[in-house]
C-alpha cells in the first residue's frame, strides 16, 4: 500500500490536534476543578446535576423564607415581652393602690401614670416590622390597628381596624409557619373574670347605692367545667335567654345573716328586663364559706335541681339588701382595662362604703389584669413553639444542603488524583505522537540520492 506524504503529515496533524485538545480538556477540568465542562462530558450526571441543582435552589428558598419567618417572629416576641413587662407594671400599681392609707391624691398619681402606661401599651400595639408592616393589624399590614376610642364610647377605650388573619410563609414542601399575631387574638379577646365566669357587687336594693356592708366577693371557680357548660347551654331553666346572670342577695331576719340565689336574666331587647326570680332557699351565710352555685327553682314552679359546678366565696360582712352578680364571662380588651382602672383610681373615696366599694372593684380589675397576663404568656408561648419549629426546619434545611453539595461535587467536581494522571499521561502521548511524526517525516528517498 502506497502512502503519500500527504497522508503522513495529515495523519499525524489529525493525532497531534486530537491529544492537543483532550490535553487542554484535562488542564481546564484541573484548573475549573469542574468534570463537566458541558453536558457533552456526560449527559446523564449533567441531567442528574440539573435536577439535584434545581431541588437545592428551592431548599434554598425556604431556608430564606425560614429565616425570614424567624426573624418576624423574633420581633413579635420582643414586643410580647414589652407588653407582658407593661402588665406586670400595672399589676403592681394595682396592688399598691389597695394600701388603704393611701389618699385620693395618691390615686390619682397612679391614674395618671396608669394612663401613660395606656399610651405605651398603644404604642406597642401599633408597632411595625423593617418593612414597615404592623405587627398585630392581621392580613392589614398597611393598617394602623388601634385606635383610641371616642370620649363617648361606653364598650372599649381602644377599637381594632385589623382583622383576625395571620401572615404566613412557605418555610417547606408543605409547610406554612405564621409570621404575625393578630391583634383582636393578643389586645382585645381577653375572657374577664376567671375565664368562665365574672363576679361583681351590684349595689344595694336597686342597684342605686353600692353595696352598704364590707363584703367582698372573690373571682370564684369552676369545679366541673362541663357541668358550667350544661347548665349554660340550656341545663338551667333561664327566666330570660338574654344577659344571664345569677344574683346572690344577702338578708339579715332574727339576728341571723342569710343569703339567697337569683335567677336575673331578662329576654333580649326591646322586651322589658324582668325581676330576678329566687332560685334557692334562703340559707345561713358564714363570712369565708365557699358558696356552691346550686339551684332549684321555688313554689309554684316545678322544682328542677342544677348544679351549675362551681362556687364563690364572699369575705367580709355583707349588709342586708347587699347583692353580689355573677355572669359567663365576656370579652374584655386590655385596653379596657386600664382604662377603667384610670377612671376607678380618679374617683374620690368620702366614706367607708366608697372605700369598700373601690376595694371589691379593684380586686375585680386584678382578676382582669391577671387574665391579660395569661393570655400574653399563651401567644408567647405559641410563638415561642413557631420559633422552635423554625429552628429545626433550618437545622434540616442546612443539612439538606450539605447532601446536596456533596451530590453536585460526586457529579460535577474533578477527581484531582484521576485527572492529574490521565493529563501526565496525555502529555505523554503528545510528546510520543511529535517525536514519532519527526522520526517518520525524515523518511524519504530524497535522502539516500
Amino acid at each position: 500500500m502506497r502512502i503519500s506524504t500527504n497522508q503522513i503529515y495529515g495523519g499525524a496533524a489529525r493525532s497531534i490536534e486530537r491529544n492537543q485538545s483532550q490535553l487542554v480538556r484535562l488542564q481546564n477540568q484541573l484548573s475549573t476543578n469542574r468534570r463537566l465542562l458541558s453536558p457533552a462530558d456526560d449527559p446523564i450526571a449533567a441531567a442528574r446535576a440539573l435536577t439535584v441543582r434545581q431541588n437545592r435552589e428551592v431548599s434554598a428558598q425556604y431556608g430564606e423564607n425560614q429565616q425570614e419567618a424567624s426573624a418576624r417572629l423574633g420581633l413579635v416576641d420582643v414586643q410580647l415581652t414589652a407588653v407582658g413587662d407593661l402588665l406586670q407594671s400595672v399589676r403592681s400599681r394595682v396592688v399598691q393602690a389597695g394600701n388603704t392609707i393611701l389618699a385620693d391624691s395618691d390615686r390619682q398619681a397612679m391614674a395618671a401614670e396608669l394612663a401613660t402606661r395606656f399610651d405605651e401599651l398603644l404604642g406597642i400595639a401599633n408597632s411595625r416590622n423593617a418593612d414597615g408592616e404592623y405587627l398585630f393589624s392581621g392580613h392589614q399590614g398597611a393598617t394602623v390597628p388601634f385606635a383610641r376610642s371616642a370620649a363617648s364610647s361606653t364598650t372599649a377605650a381602644a377599637t381594632y381596624y385589623g382583622d383576625d388573619g395571620l401572615r404566613s410563609l412557605q418555610v417547606g414542601p408543605s409547610q406554612q409557619m405564621a409570621t404575625n399575631v393578630a391583634g383582636s387574638e393578643l389586645f382585645m379577646n381577653i375572657s374577664d373574670g376567671n375565664g368562665s365566669f365574672s363576679t361583681s357587687a351590684l349595689g344595694n336594693g336597686s342597684g342605686s347605692l353600692p353595696n352598704q356592708g364590707t363584703g367582698q366577693i372573690d373571682p370564684g371557680s369552676v369545679l366541673d367545667p362541663q357541668k358550667w357548660r350544661d347548665a349554660l347551654a340550656g341545663g338551667f331553666p333561664w327566666q330570660g335567654a338574654s344577659n344571664r346572670q345569677l344574683q346572690i342577695q344577702f338578708s339579715l331576719a332574727g339576728g341571723t345573716l342569710s343569703y339567697q340565689l337569683f335567677d336575673a336574666s331578662t329576654p333580649p331587647p326591646p322586651a322589658a328586663p324582668l325581676t330576678p326570680v329566687a332560685v334557692s332557699t334562703v340559707l345561713p351565710f358564714t363570712p369565708g364559706q365557699a358558696i356552691p352555685l346550686v339551684t332549684t327553682t321555688q313554689p309554684p314552679a316545678t322544682p328542677v335541681s342544677t348544679d351549675f359546678g362551681a362556687q364563690v366565696v364572699v369575705k367580709g360582712t355583707p349588709a342586708a339588701g347587699d347583692t353580689f352578680a355573677i355572669e359567663p364571662s365576656t370579652n374584655k380588651s386590655m385596653f379596657q382595662t386600664v382604662q377603667e382602672l384610670v377612671d376607678l383610681l380618679r374617683t374620690p373615696l368620702g366614706s367607708s362604703t366608697a372605700r369598700s366599694d373601690f376595694i371589691g372593684k379593684l380586686q375585680q380589675h386584678l382578676v382582669n389584669v391577671d387574665q391579660a397576663l395569661a393570655n400574653v404568656s399563651r401567644v408567647q408561648s405559641t410563638v415561642g413553639t413557631r420559633l422552635q419549629q423554625l429552628d429545626s426546619l433550618l437545622s434540616a434545611t442546612t443539612a439538606i444542603d450539605i447532601q446536596y453539595q456533596a451530590t453536585l461535587s460526586a457529579l460535577e467536581d474533578v477527581d484531582y488524583a484521576q485527572a492529574i494522571s490521565d493529563f501526565m499521561r496525555q502529555q505523554a502521548t503528545l510528546e510520543a505522537a511529535k517525536k514519532s511524526f519527526t522520526a517518520i517525516s525524515d523518511l524519504s528517498l530524497f535522502n539516500y540520492l
